[in-house]
């Protein structure tokens, strides 16, 4: 009975993007012809159901590019459209830039029978804006489809898409792999580590947050498994009337602040006692020590 089906950050291989091995593109595909799409589409036909396929993408129109790609199905079967990751970590083992750079898609949103669907991949949930984007553009359900590991992110998980849901008024939907994979060959991290055979393990623990603070059940840590959650979209709108965060938000001010801070002239906005010139205060006669 699932409506909107979301698939974990780069579902059709192993998450092999800190080996810095090349032989890894071979599961590059077109988004909108390549063989994971036609495995789901004639699913989300039969099934009346709408797929986010995340992928690795190999854009044959400008070179063969390659992009870390979210792939959005319609309930019909067709091709929708695609996000490209936008923020690329570089952080631990995951330098992922080997491979692919910022995507150029801004923030999408896509708008199906069952509501409006933003992907925001993995890495863009560290970044506020990321999702407030796709709050913008009218989303009603983001996904997350991410690939982390535990001693890297577990504290911020639970955190991350909560926050996210509350702060722009839409739920949020937070994907993570599983398990333990094991390269052939050893590989060296940016953080100093000897050379290993693995990530570390993928700690699952997929849940789906709610606008009004409140989030589902979570997957296992260390099993396989699919969740089934069931969101009224009426929330998004109560909890909007509620709250009226789009209301009282100043973007006028924070588009200010961004303009002034992405020059190279910015001088941040810092009142600093340091530079004040302070009398000192002298004791009354009456009430000085002797």
């Amino acid at each position: 009975g699932v409506d909107v089906l979301g698939l974990q950050e780069a579902w059709t291989m192993p998450f092999a993007f800190a080996t810095r091995e090349k032989r890894w593109l071979e599961f590059a595909e077109d988004a909108a012809d390549g063989p994971s799409f036609h495995l789901l589409s004639p699913l989300a036909r039969k099934f009346n159901m709408v797929i986010v396929s995340p992928i690795l993408e190999r854009d044959d129109a400008h070179g063969e590019t390659i992009w870390n790609t979210a792939v959005i199905i319609d309930n019909a079967g067709r091709y929708l459209g695609k996000h490209r990751k936008n923020h690329i970590p570089r952080v631990g083992d995951f330098n992922e830039a080997t491979y692919y750079l910022e995507g150029d898609t801004g923030h999408p949103v896509f708008d199906t029978v069952y509501g409006k669907i933003g992907v925001n991949i993995c890495y863009g949930r560290h970044h506020p804006l990321n999702w407030m984007g796709f709050g913008l553009n009218g989303a009603e359900i983001v996904f997350n489809p991410s690939a982390t590991v535990g001693q890297l992110s577990e504290p911020m998980w639970s955190i991350e898409a909560r926050n996210a849901a509350i702060a722009n008024t839409y739920f949020a939907v937070a994907i993570n792999r599983v398990g333990t994979e094991t390269f052939p060959n050893p590989f060296t991290s940016g953080d100093g580590k000897p050379a290993h055979k693995d990530f570390g393990h993928f700690y699952g623990s997929s849940y789906v947050a709610a606008p009004d603070a409140s989030r589902s059940p979570g997957l296992s840590r260390f099993r396989d498994g699919v969740l089934v959650t069931k969101v009224d979209l009426n929330l998004v709108r109560q909890v909007k009337d509620s709250w009226m965060f789009r209301a009282t938000a100043r973007y006028d001010m924070y588009a200010d602040l961004l303009a002034k801070y992405v020059k190279p002239g910015f001088k941040p906005q810092v009142v600093s006692s340091s530079k004040m010139q302070v009398k000192p205060v002298k004791a009354d006669e009456d009430t000085a020590d002797e």
